[in-house]
C-alpha cells in the first residue's frame, strides 16, 4: 500500500484501489496527486494479480469537486510552467483511464465536477447514486470544459452537451445517465458491499454492478429535452440567448441567468470546441485541443480572472475580456485552436 496525504493507492484482493483523500476540500485534485495515480495504473495494467481498478473519494460528500484551480491562479505570475505540467499530466491520466485494458470502476458518489469528471467520466463502469451531482461549470471561471469534457459533451444526445457546457447546469444521477456521463445507479448504502464483492470475489464486474442497480431519480434533462434542443441548436451563443429569451417558463429563465454571468470568450470557445469534438476520432484528439484552449485562456488571464472573482476575492464580479459576446469574433476564437508555438502541443497521447 502506498499512502500520501492526498491520495491512497493500494491493493485489496484482486482490485487496485485509488481513493482521493482530501475530504475537507471535496477531494479536489492537486498536481502532486496525478503522477502517483498514473504510475499505479500503468503498473496494474500488466499485473496479473490486479483484475480491476476501483476509484472512489474519502468521505461522503463527493468523489472530486474539480482541480486545484487556486494553485494555478497563484502560479500565473510565474508563467505557464505549472499550467503546462498540471494539465499535461492530468490529460495523460484521463486518456489512460479512457483506454484502460481492465475494468475501471469509478464511483461518482456525491459531488463530481471538472477534474472529477476527467477521472471518472471515461471509465468503463461509471456508478452514480442518489447523492450524485455532476457538472462541468468551467465557463463560469473563464475556461472550457476540459479533461475530455468536450468529448463527453459532444456525444450527449441532441443539444444536451452544448446546454450543459454553456450553462454549467448540475446533473443528478438520472441526468448523468441520460447525458452519457454515467452507466448505473446504485444506492449509496450499497457501495461498501459492492466494493467488497468486486475486490474479494470472482463475480464478473458487470454482473456484480447490474445486480445492485436501482432506479435513478427523476431526470430534469429529459423533461426539458425539447426546449434544450430548440434553444441550443443555433450557430451562435447569441442565437441561443435569443431563443431562450423567447421561451416562457423557469427553464429558460434559469439558463439565461447562468449564461449572463459566464465569460463570453469561454462560452463561444466552448461552443466551438463541443461542435468540433463531434468530428474528432478519439478522446485523445479532443484532449489535445482542450490543452491548447486552456493554456491560451490561462495566458490571456480569462481563467485567472474567473478564479479571482469566484474563489479568491469572492466578489463575483469578473472583468471578462472581452466583456460582451458581440466583441468576441470568429477570428479571435479560431486563433485559440491553432497549434501551440515551438512544438508546445501536448505530447505522449495515444492512439
Amino acid at each position: 500500500m502506498s499512502e500520501t496525504e492526498d491520495v491512497i493507492i493500494r491493493r485489496e484482493g484482486r482490485a487496485g484501489r485509488i481513493t482521493l483523500n482530501r475530504p475537507k476540500a471535496l477531494n479536489a485534485l492537486s498536481y502532486p496527486m496525478v503522477a502517483p495515480m498514473f504510475n499505479a495504473l500503468t503498473a496494474w495494467a500488466t499485473d496479473p494479480a490486479v483484475a480491476l481498478v476501483i476509484l472512489d473519494g474519502a468521505g461522503d460528500r463527493g468523489l472530486c469537486a474539480g482541480g486545484d484551480v487556486v494553485s494555478l491562479y497563484h502560479s500565473h505570475k510565474d508563467g505557464l510552467g505549472l499550467a503546462r505540467s498540471f494539465w499535461g499530466e492530468e490529460y495523460l491520466l484521463n486518456a489512460l483511464i479512457g483506454r484502460y485494458p481492465k475494468p475501471f470502476v469509478a464511483i461518482q458518489d456525491g459531488i463530481v465536477m471538472g477534474g472529477g469528471i476527467g477521472l471518472s467520466g471515461h471509465a468503463s463502469h461509471r456508478i452514480v447514486t442518489e447523492r450524485s451531482m455532476l457538472a462541468m461549470p468551467e465557463t463560469a471561471i473563464g475556461l472550457i470544459p476540459d479533461v475530455g469534457g468536450t468529448w463527453l459533451l459532444s456525444h450527449s444526445p441532441g443539444e444536451l452537451g452544448v446546454y450543459l457546457g454553456l450553462t454549467g447546469q448540475r446533473m443528478n444521477a438520472g441526468d448523468a445517465l441520460y447525458a452519457g456521463f454515467a452507466d448505473t445507479c446504485i444506492a449509496s448504502s450499497g457501495l461498501a458491499e459492492l466494493v467488497h464483492t468486486l475486490a474479494n470475489t470472482n463475480d464478473p464486474v458487470s454482473v456484480a454492478i447490474a445486480q445492485r442497480a436501482v432506479a435513478p431519480p427523476p431526470t430534469p434533462l429529459a423533461d426539458n429535452r425539447e426546449a434544450i434542443d430548440a434553444a441550443f441548436k443555433g450557430d451562435s451563443v447569441e442565437a441561443m440567448l435569443a431563443a431562450l429569451s423567447a421561451m416562457p417558463g423557469e427553464f429558460a429563465a434559469k439558463a439565461l441567468k447562468s449564461m449572463a454571468s459566464h465569460s463570453p470568450l469561454a462560452m463561444k470557445t466552448t461552443l466551438a470546441a463541443i461542435r468540433r469534438a463531434k468530428t474528432l476520432p478519439s478522446l485523445e484528439r479532443a484532449l489535445e485541443v482542450e490543452y491548447r484552449l486552456c493554456l491560451r485562456l490561462f495566458e490571456r488571464g480569462e481563467f485567472t480572472e474567473g478564479i479571482r472573482a469566484l474563489l479568491v476575492d469572492k466578489d463575483r464580479k469578473p472583468a471578462w475580456n472581452p466583456p460582451k459576446l458581440e466583441d468576441v469574433g470568429t477570428v479571435m476564437v479560431d486563433a485559440l485552436f491553432a497549434p501551440l508555438p515551438d512544438g508546445g502541443d501536448l505530447k505522449g497521447l495515444t492512439p
